[in-house]
């Protein structure tokens, strides 16, 4: 199972690639966010059907409709039963007033369908989707062809739909019920609109797609994208454990989050927030970022880090490729604890080399007992005058800048306690 609900895909994510036209495409784009794909051939064919998409941009650049006319249809069709469409006791046929609002609703029908084939399926360049997509997009088109309708809606427009129409127009929707077509259709149809919400985001924010490799981790001018005018970091490592330091407000958290977001996204087969991006593929993700305690089950912060802890190793001890994040690792325990069982924890992940372990932490002390398997990073601070200028560039090695006395310093409690002892001497 995976543990990626620090990264925010609902709240932070799935804003970034919503340009849906509804609620139903919505919880698609949601539904893949939240999917990881286990193979680089799956994720190879995603990537090629938003590839598709773009291919198409000049035909769906301007996908639209009005939304309540989907609801209404959308809830129509999905009421109807075929048995229904022949009861002259149904309810839409018992009184003029029924039969013209059930008419009514088959010439929204007839215009949206119309709408979706003319406007854009029927101009569709299907070559360039890969063949396991294009036969979805094909029984999209075979579903809305089986309506016949440029003859109906030419029929509408020029006021010659009768009667016998309507009851043709019957006959095709029971047999799509009957058929298990309709409900297979609009899910087709929403994730259609899903694709096509998540690529027109990857091409306004010029997402590029990542290639795969077995261990090593190439990422070119990486960044948050939801952060306005973004430092943007590159990163370049083949260890399977990199520790990241540095003092508090530096960026660590916002690192991690953006690395962790590129390696996450491009496991979904979506475009990442880089210029170039080389990634492993993993089966499970841990990312730990935000520091909580769990109070419902009675465990402190220090317990859930052991327990998420031991849950990683096992999987990763049976060779399952696990991608963890752990954010300030064992700080909820006294230092010298937290010492001793981060150089046993850090130099033990290294022997798990198909897993990628993301660590920060401020214990100083570690710099010089880890394994020589483990790559150090830290996030440049100047200081100008004894003042902290963070830059968030990310740099091989370790930061020696003690920033908390600094700042203690700075706002003047050394002077204000030094005072106090004097005065209390005195």
């Amino acid at each position: 199972m995976n543990n990626v609900q620090d990264l925010n895909i609902k709240k932070e994510i799935l804003p970034i690639f919503d340009y849906s036209l509804n609620l139903f495409a919505r919880k698609k784009i949601l539904e893949l966010l939240e999917t990881p794909l286990l193979d680089e051939k799956r994720i190879i064919e995603r990537q090629k059907i938003f590839r598709g998409f773009a291919s198409n941009i000049k035909v769906l650049d301007n996908y639209s409709y009005t939304v309540l006319y989907l609801n209404e249809v959308h809830f129509f069709l999905n009421e109807l039963k075929a048995e229904d469409l022949k009861n002259t006791k149904y309810h839409f046929f018992t009184s003029n007033k029924g039969e013209i609002l059930f008419n009514n609703k088959i010439y929204q029908l007839i215009l949206f369908f119309h709408r979706l084939e003319l406007n854009y399926f029927s101009r569709l360049k299907l070559d360039v989707f890969p063949e396991c997509y294009r036969s979805e997009i094909n029984r999209i088109m075979s579903f809305l062809s089986y309506f016949d309708l440029r003859k109906y809606e030419y029929l509408l427009r020029e006021k010659k739909l009768r009667k016998s129409h309507i009851n043709e127009i019957k006959e095709k929707i029971s047999y799509l019920i009957l058929d298990n077509r309709i409900e297979v259709f609009w899910e087709d149809l929403f994730l259609f609109e899903a694709y096509l919400s998540i690529n027109r985001a990857i091409l306004v924010n010029k997402f590029t797609f990542p290639i795969f490799t077995q261990t090593e981790i190439n990422l070119v001018d990486f960044y948050h994208p939801l952060i306005k005018n973004p430092v943007k970091n590159s990163l370049h490592t083949a260890t399977n454990v990199i520790v990241l330091n540095g003092p508090n407000m530096s960026g660590k958290s916002t690192i991690l989050k953006s690395i962790s977001l590129c390696l996450y996204l491009g496991n979904l087969g979506f475009g990442i927030p880089a210029s170039k991006g080389e990634i492993p593929i993993f089966a499970n993700f841990s990312i730990g970022i935000n520091r909580r305690d769990d109070i419902l089950n009675g465990y402190s912060h220090f317990m859930l880090e052991v327990i998420n802890l031991k849950n990683i190793v096992e999987r990763a001890s049976k060779g399952i490729n696990c991608f963890a994040v752990l954010d300030e690792l064992f700080s909820g325990t006294n230092v010298e604890d937290a010492l001793e069982i981060c150089k046993t924890t850090i130099n033990g992940v290294s022997n798990y080399g198909s897993s990628l372990f993301f660590i920060s932490t401020h214990i100083q002390e570690l710099k010089n007992v880890l394994s020589d398997k483990v790559v150090t990073y830290y996030l440049d601070c100047d200081l100008i005058d004894d003042v902290p200028t963070f830059t968030y560039k990310l740099k091989k090695g370790w930061s020696d800048i003690k920033l908390g006395r600094i700042l203690f310093d700075k706002a003047g409690l050394n002077s204000f306690f030094n005072s106090e002892v004097n005065n209390n001497e005195s």
